[in-house]
Protein backbone atom coordinates (compact mmCIF):
# COMPACT_ATOMS: atom_id res chain seq x y z
CA UNK A 1 0.00 0.00 0.00
CA UNK A 2 1.14 3.56 -1.28
CA UNK A 3 2.25 5.66 1.98
CA UNK A 4 0.35 8.81 2.18
CA UNK A 5 2.62 11.72 2.39
CA UNK A 6 1.36 15.37 4.23
CA UNK A 7 1.22 16.91 0.57
CA UNK A 8 -1.14 14.64 -0.35
CA UNK A 9 -3.46 14.91 2.82
CA UNK A 10 -2.76 18.97 3.46
CA UNK A 11 -5.13 19.80 1.63
CA UNK A 12 -8.25 18.03 2.47
CA UNK A 13 -7.58 18.80 6.15
CA UNK A 14 -7.57 22.32 5.58
CA UNK A 15 -10.72 22.24 3.92
CA UNK A 16 -12.35 20.00 6.38
CA UNK A 17 -11.05 22.66 9.15
CA UNK A 18 -12.62 25.19 6.66
CA UNK A 19 -15.95 23.63 6.72
CA UNK A 20 -16.06 22.74 10.66
CA UNK A 21 -14.90 26.29 11.06
CA UNK A 22 -18.12 27.76 8.84
CA UNK A 23 -20.41 25.40 11.18
CA UNK A 24 -20.06 27.41 14.16
CA UNK A 25 -20.01 31.15 12.35
CA UNK A 26 -23.48 32.44 13.17
CA UNK A 27 -26.33 32.85 10.64
CA UNK A 28 -27.95 36.16 10.64
CA UNK A 29 -31.43 36.87 9.00
CA UNK A 30 -31.38 38.79 5.60
CA UNK A 31 -31.60 42.34 5.28
CA UNK A 32 -35.15 43.22 6.07
CA UNK A 33 -35.40 46.86 4.67
CA UNK A 34 -36.12 45.05 0.78
CA UNK A 35 -37.23 48.49 -0.53
CA UNK A 36 -34.22 50.16 -1.51
CA UNK A 37 -33.44 47.48 -4.15
CA UNK A 38 -34.28 47.59 -7.63
CA UNK A 39 -35.43 44.60 -8.84
CA UNK A 40 -34.45 45.41 -12.32
CA UNK A 41 -31.18 45.63 -11.02
CA UNK A 42 -30.76 42.59 -8.80
CA UNK A 43 -32.32 40.10 -11.94
CA UNK A 44 -29.21 42.31 -13.98
CA UNK A 45 -26.47 41.59 -12.02
CA UNK A 46 -27.42 38.07 -11.31
CA UNK A 47 -27.36 37.08 -14.83
CA UNK A 48 -23.57 39.19 -15.14
CA UNK A 49 -22.66 37.13 -12.60
CA UNK A 50 -23.50 33.98 -14.41
CA UNK A 51 -22.06 35.22 -17.25
CA UNK A 52 -18.95 35.83 -15.82
CA UNK A 53 -18.69 32.50 -14.12
CA UNK A 54 -19.00 31.11 -17.78
CA UNK A 55 -16.09 32.80 -19.20
CA UNK A 56 -14.06 30.66 -16.73
CA UNK A 57 -14.74 27.01 -18.86
CA UNK A 58 -14.69 29.54 -21.63
CA UNK A 59 -11.04 30.06 -20.76
CA UNK A 60 -10.45 26.61 -19.94
CA UNK A 61 -11.58 25.47 -23.83
CA UNK A 62 -9.61 28.55 -25.28
CA UNK A 63 -6.40 26.80 -23.44
CA UNK A 64 -7.12 23.78 -23.78
CA UNK A 65 -7.43 24.33 -28.24
CA UNK A 66 -3.96 25.59 -28.43
CA UNK A 67 -1.90 23.35 -25.98
CA UNK A 68 -0.08 20.25 -27.08
CA UNK A 69 -2.77 16.79 -27.48
CA UNK A 70 -1.19 15.09 -24.16
CA UNK A 71 -1.99 18.14 -22.45
CA UNK A 72 -5.47 19.65 -22.92
CA UNK A 73 -6.84 18.06 -19.83
CA UNK A 74 -4.14 19.07 -17.60
CA UNK A 75 -4.55 22.52 -18.94
CA UNK A 76 -8.50 22.83 -18.73
CA UNK A 77 -8.58 21.43 -15.12
CA UNK A 78 -6.01 24.26 -13.79
CA UNK A 79 -7.93 26.77 -15.55
CA UNK A 80 -11.28 25.41 -14.22
CA UNK A 81 -10.56 24.28 -11.00
CA UNK A 82 -10.15 27.43 -10.13
CA UNK A 83 -13.84 27.82 -9.71
CA UNK A 84 -14.01 25.61 -6.79
CA UNK A 85 -10.86 26.72 -5.12
CA UNK A 86 -11.46 30.96 -5.07
CA UNK A 87 -14.90 30.21 -4.55
CA UNK A 88 -14.23 28.74 -1.30
CA UNK A 89 -11.13 30.98 -0.86
CA UNK A 90 -13.46 34.15 -1.37
CA UNK A 91 -16.25 33.21 0.84
CA UNK A 92 -13.46 32.73 3.74
CA UNK A 93 -11.56 35.80 3.70
CA UNK A 94 -11.06 36.87 -0.25
CA UNK A 95 -13.65 39.51 0.29
CA UNK A 96 -13.00 40.47 2.90
CA UNK A 97 -9.54 41.25 1.68
CA UNK A 98 -10.54 43.09 -1.15
CA UNK A 99 -13.63 45.23 0.06
CA UNK A 100 -13.48 44.82 3.93
CA UNK A 101 -12.61 48.08 6.07
CA UNK A 102 -9.78 49.87 5.24
CA UNK A 103 -6.77 49.48 6.45
CA UNK A 104 -4.75 52.58 5.12
CA UNK A 105 -5.84 51.62 1.62
CA UNK A 106 -3.67 49.15 1.73
CA UNK A 107 -5.88 45.79 2.59
CA UNK A 108 -8.93 45.06 3.78
CA UNK A 109 -9.48 43.84 7.55
CA UNK A 110 -9.63 40.09 6.84
CA UNK A 111 -12.60 39.82 9.63
CA UNK A 112 -14.69 42.40 8.25
CA UNK A 113 -16.70 39.75 6.03
CA UNK A 114 -15.07 36.40 7.40
CA UNK A 115 -17.07 33.48 6.04
CA UNK A 116 -19.65 36.06 4.70
CA UNK A 117 -20.93 37.09 7.93
CA UNK A 118 -22.72 40.19 7.69
CA UNK A 119 -22.75 40.29 4.21
CA UNK A 120 -26.31 38.90 3.66
CA UNK A 121 -27.79 41.40 5.79
CA UNK A 122 -25.10 44.13 5.24
CA UNK A 123 -25.47 47.95 4.05
CA UNK A 124 -24.86 47.71 0.13
CA UNK A 125 -21.87 48.53 -1.48
CA UNK A 126 -21.63 52.28 -1.93
CA UNK A 127 -20.89 52.00 -5.38
CA UNK A 128 -24.14 49.85 -6.02
CA UNK A 129 -27.08 50.68 -3.44
CA UNK A 130 -29.98 48.92 -5.14
CA UNK A 131 -28.79 45.34 -4.93
CA UNK A 132 -28.04 43.46 -1.57
CA UNK A 133 -24.59 43.27 -0.42
CA UNK A 134 -24.31 39.57 -1.06
CA UNK A 135 -24.73 39.98 -5.13
CA UNK A 136 -22.23 42.46 -5.62
CA UNK A 137 -19.60 39.79 -3.47
CA UNK A 138 -21.24 36.95 -5.59
CA UNK A 139 -20.49 39.46 -8.46
CA UNK A 140 -16.68 40.04 -7.69
CA UNK A 141 -16.20 36.77 -6.54
CA UNK A 142 -16.51 35.90 -10.64
CA UNK A 143 -13.86 37.84 -11.28
CA UNK A 144 -11.28 36.55 -8.57
CA UNK A 145 -11.90 32.94 -9.92
CA UNK A 146 -11.06 33.93 -13.52
CA UNK A 147 -7.87 36.09 -12.62
CA UNK A 148 -5.87 33.61 -11.50
CA UNK A 149 -6.74 31.18 -13.90
CA UNK A 150 -5.48 33.19 -16.85
CA UNK A 151 -1.82 32.61 -15.62
CA UNK A 152 -2.99 29.02 -16.66
CA UNK A 153 -1.35 29.94 -19.94
CA UNK A 154 1.87 31.40 -19.70
CA UNK A 155 3.00 27.65 -17.62
CA UNK A 156 1.10 25.24 -19.09
CA UNK A 157 2.86 21.89 -19.95
CA UNK A 158 5.13 21.93 -17.19
CA UNK A 159 4.02 22.91 -14.00
CA UNK A 160 2.80 20.29 -11.60
CA UNK A 161 -1.04 20.44 -10.41
CA UNK A 162 -0.64 20.67 -6.56
CA UNK A 163 2.08 23.35 -7.14
CA UNK A 164 -0.49 25.77 -9.49
CA UNK A 165 -3.75 25.24 -6.84
CA UNK A 166 -1.08 26.69 -4.18
CA UNK A 167 -0.30 29.28 -6.17
CA UNK A 168 -4.09 30.04 -6.93
CA UNK A 169 -4.68 30.60 -3.35
CA UNK A 170 -1.03 32.75 -2.54
CA UNK A 171 -1.50 34.96 -5.84
CA UNK A 172 -5.70 35.52 -4.96
CA UNK A 173 -4.75 36.19 -1.05
CA UNK A 174 -1.23 38.35 -1.75
CA UNK A 175 -1.93 39.65 -5.27
CA UNK A 176 -5.53 39.73 -6.40
CA UNK A 177 -6.92 40.88 -3.61
CA UNK A 178 -4.58 44.02 -2.19
CA UNK A 179 -4.96 45.31 -5.93
CA UNK A 180 -8.49 44.88 -5.81
CA UNK A 181 -8.32 47.06 -2.80
CA UNK A 182 -6.14 49.42 -3.70
CA UNK A 183 -8.48 49.70 -7.09
CA UNK A 184 -11.99 49.35 -6.41
CA UNK A 185 -12.59 50.10 -2.90
CA UNK A 186 -13.22 54.10 -2.46
CA UNK A 187 -10.76 54.29 0.31
CA UNK A 188 -7.64 52.19 -1.68
CA UNK A 189 -4.28 53.90 -2.58
CA UNK A 190 -5.14 53.50 -6.15
CA UNK A 191 -9.05 55.15 -6.24
CA UNK A 192 -7.49 57.98 -4.16
CA UNK A 193 -5.27 59.13 -6.91
CA UNK A 194 -8.21 59.19 -9.58
CA UNK A 195 -6.99 55.87 -11.04
CA UNK A 196 -10.11 54.97 -13.19
CA UNK A 197 -10.47 50.71 -13.84
CA UNK A 198 -13.73 50.05 -15.03
CA UNK A 199 -14.14 46.01 -14.91
CA UNK A 200 -10.07 45.16 -14.18
CA UNK A 201 -7.31 46.69 -16.14
CA UNK A 202 -4.79 46.15 -13.78
CA UNK A 203 -7.14 44.21 -10.85
CA UNK A 204 -7.42 41.37 -13.72
CA UNK A 205 -5.50 41.65 -16.40
CA UNK A 206 -2.21 43.24 -16.21
CA UNK A 207 -1.61 41.23 -11.96
CA UNK A 208 -2.36 38.09 -13.83
CA UNK A 209 0.10 38.82 -17.19
CA UNK A 210 2.87 40.16 -14.56
CA UNK A 211 2.28 37.20 -12.83
CA UNK A 212 2.31 34.34 -15.61
CA UNK A 213 5.66 36.70 -17.06
CA UNK A 214 7.60 35.83 -13.47
CA UNK A 215 5.68 32.19 -13.69
CA UNK A 216 7.35 31.61 -17.18
CA UNK A 217 10.82 33.14 -16.27
CA UNK A 218 10.68 30.65 -13.06
CA UNK A 219 9.59 27.74 -14.75
CA UNK A 220 12.35 28.48 -17.26
CA UNK A 221 11.82 26.97 -20.63
CA UNK A 222 9.95 23.63 -21.97
CA UNK A 223 11.94 21.01 -23.84
CA UNK A 224 9.80 21.23 -26.76
CA UNK A 225 10.65 25.06 -26.43
CA UNK A 226 14.78 24.25 -25.88
CA UNK A 227 14.73 21.95 -29.31
CA UNK A 228 12.20 24.09 -31.08
CA UNK A 229 9.68 21.72 -31.87
CA UNK A 230 6.85 23.27 -33.36
CA UNK A 231 3.80 23.16 -31.05
CA UNK A 232 0.60 22.35 -33.15
CA UNK A 233 -2.44 23.47 -31.21
CA UNK A 234 -4.64 20.46 -30.25
CA UNK A 235 -7.94 21.44 -31.29
CA UNK A 236 -8.74 24.74 -32.98
CA UNK A 237 -12.47 24.13 -32.90
CA UNK A 238 -12.06 24.49 -28.61
CA UNK A 239 -10.39 27.72 -29.45
CA UNK A 240 -13.07 29.11 -31.50
CA UNK A 241 -15.91 27.55 -29.14
CA UNK A 242 -13.82 29.45 -26.30
CA UNK A 243 -13.58 32.34 -27.44
CA UNK A 244 -17.35 32.46 -28.44
CA UNK A 245 -18.04 31.62 -24.73
CA UNK A 246 -15.26 34.52 -23.62
CA UNK A 247 -16.98 37.56 -26.01
CA UNK A 248 -20.74 36.41 -24.55
CA UNK A 249 -19.21 36.17 -21.08
CA UNK A 250 -17.70 39.55 -21.08
CA UNK A 251 -20.95 41.70 -21.64
CA UNK A 252 -21.56 40.70 -18.11
CA UNK A 253 -17.63 41.12 -17.14
CA UNK A 254 -18.16 44.52 -18.06
CA UNK A 255 -21.58 45.51 -18.76
CA UNK A 256 -22.11 44.13 -15.27
CA UNK A 257 -19.84 45.76 -13.67
CA UNK A 258 -22.37 49.44 -13.96
CA UNK A 259 -23.62 47.44 -11.24
CA UNK A 260 -27.48 48.31 -12.29
CA UNK A 261 -29.11 47.79 -14.99
CA UNK A 262 -29.07 51.45 -16.77
CA UNK A 263 -27.89 53.46 -19.69
CA UNK A 264 -24.16 53.25 -18.53
CA UNK A 265 -24.48 49.03 -18.53
CA UNK A 266 -25.64 49.45 -22.18
CA UNK A 267 -22.74 51.77 -23.21
CA UNK A 268 -20.40 49.54 -21.76
CA UNK A 269 -21.92 46.43 -23.75
CA UNK A 270 -21.74 48.39 -27.14
CA UNK A 271 -17.99 49.73 -25.98
CA UNK A 272 -17.24 45.79 -25.53
CA UNK A 273 -18.29 44.74 -28.42
CA UNK A 274 -17.16 47.03 -30.67
CA UNK A 275 -13.77 46.66 -29.05
CA UNK A 276 -13.27 43.33 -29.24
CA UNK A 277 -14.47 43.09 -33.17
CA UNK A 278 -12.25 45.93 -33.83
CA UNK A 279 -9.42 44.48 -32.35
CA UNK A 280 -10.21 40.36 -33.99
CA UNK A 281 -10.14 41.80 -37.18
CA UNK A 282 -7.36 43.90 -36.69
CA UNK A 283 -4.92 41.17 -36.03
CA UNK A 284 -5.66 39.23 -38.67
CA UNK A 285 -5.57 42.00 -40.85
CA UNK A 286 -2.32 43.26 -39.66
CA UNK A 287 -0.68 39.46 -39.90
CA UNK A 288 -2.19 39.85 -43.73
CA UNK A 289 0.31 42.99 -44.43
CA UNK A 290 3.46 40.71 -42.97
CA UNK A 291 2.63 38.23 -45.16
CA UNK A 292 1.17 35.65 -42.86
CA UNK A 293 -2.89 34.10 -43.86
CA UNK A 294 -5.22 34.87 -42.14
CA UNK A 295 -6.13 32.01 -39.12
CA UNK A 296 -8.58 31.01 -36.74
CA UNK A 297 -6.46 31.17 -34.19
CA UNK A 298 -5.44 34.92 -34.70
CA UNK A 299 -8.79 36.31 -35.15
CA UNK A 300 -9.51 34.59 -31.61
CA UNK A 301 -6.20 35.66 -29.93
CA UNK A 302 -7.30 39.46 -31.05
CA UNK A 303 -10.20 39.50 -30.09
CA UNK A 304 -9.41 37.90 -26.99
CA UNK A 305 -6.31 41.12 -26.55
CA UNK A 306 -9.72 43.35 -27.72
CA UNK A 307 -11.83 42.58 -24.89
CA UNK A 308 -9.16 43.35 -22.23
CA UNK A 309 -8.03 46.42 -23.25
CA UNK A 310 -11.17 47.67 -23.63
CA UNK A 311 -12.06 46.39 -19.86
CA UNK A 312 -10.47 49.06 -17.99
CA UNK A 313 -11.95 51.63 -20.34
CA UNK A 314 -15.62 50.21 -20.94
CA UNK A 315 -17.66 52.84 -18.86
CA UNK A 316 -15.42 55.66 -19.52
CA UNK A 317 -15.34 55.96 -23.15
CA UNK A 318 -17.19 56.34 -26.17
CA UNK A 319 -18.36 53.96 -29.24
CA UNK A 320 -16.05 55.28 -31.89
CA UNK A 321 -13.19 55.48 -29.25
CA UNK A 322 -13.26 51.81 -28.70
CA UNK A 323 -12.80 50.61 -31.94
CA UNK A 324 -9.57 52.56 -31.52
CA UNK A 325 -8.52 50.65 -28.38
CA UNK A 326 -9.41 47.47 -29.62
CA UNK A 327 -7.31 48.26 -33.09
CA UNK A 328 -4.35 49.71 -30.96
CA UNK A 329 -4.35 46.99 -28.80
CA UNK A 330 -4.34 44.27 -31.17
CA UNK A 331 -1.18 45.36 -33.38
CA UNK A 332 0.59 46.13 -30.43
CA UNK A 333 0.05 43.05 -28.58
CA UNK A 334 0.57 40.96 -32.13
CA UNK A 335 4.14 42.96 -32.29
CA UNK A 336 4.89 41.86 -28.61
CA UNK A 337 4.16 38.16 -29.15
CA UNK A 338 6.48 38.25 -32.37
CA UNK A 339 9.01 40.19 -30.34
CA UNK A 340 8.28 37.23 -27.77
CA UNK A 341 8.96 34.22 -30.04
CA UNK A 342 12.70 35.56 -31.26
CA UNK A 343 13.15 35.35 -27.52
CA UNK A 344 13.95 32.56 -25.02
CA UNK A 345 10.78 33.37 -22.97
CA UNK A 346 8.73 30.69 -23.07
CA UNK A 347 5.07 32.09 -22.10
CA UNK A 348 3.30 28.81 -23.48
CA UNK A 349 0.12 30.42 -24.40
CA UNK A 350 1.04 34.67 -24.61
CA UNK A 351 -0.51 35.45 -21.37
CA UNK A 352 1.97 38.12 -20.92
CA UNK A 353 1.54 39.89 -24.75
CA UNK A 354 -2.17 39.36 -24.44
CA UNK A 355 -3.40 40.14 -21.29
CA UNK A 356 -0.68 42.14 -19.95
CA UNK A 357 0.34 44.31 -22.51
CA UNK A 358 -3.30 44.41 -23.65
CA UNK A 359 -3.96 45.76 -19.90
CA UNK A 360 -1.60 48.28 -20.12
CA UNK A 361 -2.91 49.84 -23.25
CA UNK A 362 -6.20 50.14 -22.35
CA UNK A 363 -5.20 51.77 -19.01
CA UNK A 364 -3.35 54.40 -20.94
CA UNK A 365 -6.13 54.68 -23.51
CA UNK A 366 -8.61 55.26 -20.56
CA UNK A 367 -6.32 58.21 -19.64
CA UNK A 368 -6.86 59.36 -23.54
CA UNK A 369 -9.93 58.52 -24.26
CA UNK A 370 -12.22 58.91 -20.76
CA UNK A 371 -14.97 61.64 -21.10
CA UNK A 372 -17.65 62.30 -18.49
CA UNK A 373 -19.64 62.72 -21.19
CA UNK A 374 -20.10 58.95 -20.90
CA UNK A 375 -20.03 58.63 -17.05
CA UNK A 376 -20.29 61.59 -15.12
CA UNK A 377 -18.17 59.87 -11.89
CA UNK A 378 -15.53 59.05 -14.38
CA UNK A 379 -13.23 61.74 -15.75
CA UNK A 380 -12.37 63.36 -18.50
CA UNK A 381 -9.10 61.88 -20.26
CA UNK A 382 -5.92 63.76 -22.37
CA UNK A 383 -7.62 63.87 -25.08
CA UNK A 384 -10.53 66.24 -23.96
CA UNK A 385 -7.83 68.04 -22.11
CA UNK A 386 -7.16 66.57 -18.91
CA UNK A 387 -3.56 64.98 -18.84
CA UNK A 388 -3.27 64.61 -15.25
CA UNK A 389 -5.92 61.79 -16.07
CA UNK A 390 -3.63 60.13 -18.21
CA UNK A 391 -0.13 60.71 -15.93
CA UNK A 392 -2.50 58.92 -13.30
CA UNK A 393 -3.46 55.78 -15.39
CA UNK A 394 0.17 55.35 -15.88
CA UNK A 395 1.53 55.79 -12.32
CA UNK A 396 -1.21 52.96 -11.27
CA UNK A 397 -0.30 51.18 -14.34
CA UNK A 398 3.19 50.93 -13.08
CA UNK A 399 2.53 50.27 -9.09
CA UNK A 400 0.51 47.45 -10.45
CA UNK A 401 3.00 45.61 -13.02
CA UNK A 402 5.93 46.15 -10.48
CA UNK A 403 3.55 44.84 -7.67
CA UNK A 404 2.25 41.82 -9.35
CA UNK A 405 5.70 41.14 -11.33
CA UNK A 406 7.86 41.25 -8.12
CA UNK A 407 5.01 39.58 -6.08
CA UNK A 408 4.58 36.82 -8.35
CA UNK A 409 8.08 35.73 -8.72
CA UNK A 410 8.35 35.70 -5.02
CA UNK A 411 5.49 33.18 -4.99
CA UNK A 412 6.58 30.98 -7.44
CA UNK A 413 10.01 31.01 -6.13
CA UNK A 414 8.12 30.27 -2.75
CA UNK A 415 6.31 27.28 -3.81
CA UNK A 416 9.38 25.78 -5.80
CA UNK A 417 10.79 26.12 -2.11
CA UNK A 418 8.84 24.13 -0.78
CA UNK A 419 7.29 21.49 -3.53
CA UNK A 420 8.78 20.63 -6.76
CA UNK A 421 7.04 23.28 -8.69
CA UNK A 422 7.90 21.95 -12.42
CA UNK A 423 7.23 18.24 -13.73
CA UNK A 424 10.18 16.10 -14.23
CA UNK A 425 11.58 15.86 -17.67
CA UNK A 426 9.73 11.94 -18.09
CA UNK A 427 6.55 13.34 -17.34
CA UNK A 428 6.85 16.16 -19.43
CA UNK A 429 7.68 14.24 -22.63
CA UNK A 430 4.45 12.00 -21.29
CA UNK A 431 2.39 14.76 -21.10
CA UNK A 432 0.78 16.09 -18.04
CA UNK A 433 -3.00 14.81 -18.80
CA UNK A 434 -1.15 11.07 -18.19
CA UNK A 435 1.89 12.10 -15.57
CA UNK A 436 -0.63 14.38 -13.39
CA UNK A 437 -4.28 12.99 -13.48
CA UNK A 438 -4.36 9.81 -15.45
CA UNK A 439 -6.36 11.11 -17.61
CA UNK A 440 -6.33 11.49 -21.23
CA UNK A 441 -7.88 12.88 -24.61
CA UNK A 442 -8.21 10.62 -27.26
CA UNK A 443 -6.14 8.14 -28.85
CA UNK A 444 -2.92 8.18 -27.04
CA UNK A 445 -1.13 6.41 -29.43
CA UNK A 446 -1.38 9.73 -30.82
CA UNK A 447 0.89 11.12 -27.88
CA UNK A 448 4.44 11.07 -29.24
CA UNK A 449 8.17 11.37 -27.33
CA UNK A 450 10.23 13.17 -30.39
CA UNK A 451 7.86 11.61 -32.65
CA UNK A 452 8.25 8.23 -31.13
CA UNK A 453 5.30 6.17 -29.64
CA UNK A 454 5.45 6.58 -25.56
CA UNK A 455 5.80 2.73 -24.81
CA UNK A 456 4.03 1.06 -22.24
CA UNK A 457 6.61 0.88 -19.96
CA UNK A 458 6.86 4.72 -19.97
CA UNK A 459 3.28 5.29 -19.09
CA UNK A 460 3.48 2.81 -16.20
CA UNK A 461 6.40 4.84 -14.77
CA UNK A 462 4.55 7.62 -14.94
Amino acid sequence: MKKITLSEIAPFLLLGIICLIGIFVPVLPPIADTGKFDSGDVAWIIVASTLVFLMTPGLAFFYGGMVNRKNIISTMLQSFVATGLISILWVVVGFSLAFGDSLHGIIGNPVSFFFFKGVWNGTPWAGAPTIPLLLFALFQMKFAIITPALVVGAVAERIRFKAYVLFMVLFSLLIYAPIAHWTWHPDGILAQLGVLDFAGGTVVHISAGCAALAGAMVLKRRIAHVEKQENTPANIPFVLLGTALLWFGWFGFNAGSALAANALAVSAFATTNTATAAAGLGWIFFDNIRGRKPSAIGFCVGAVVGMVAITPAAGFVGIPQSAAIGLVAAIVSNMVVHWKSKSSLDDTLDVFPCHGVGGMVGMLCTGLFATTAVNGAGANGWLYGNFSLFLHQLLGMLIVVSYSFIMGWLIFKFINFVYPIRVSAKEEKLGLDISQHDEQYGDTSRITLHSDPVSSVEMEMA
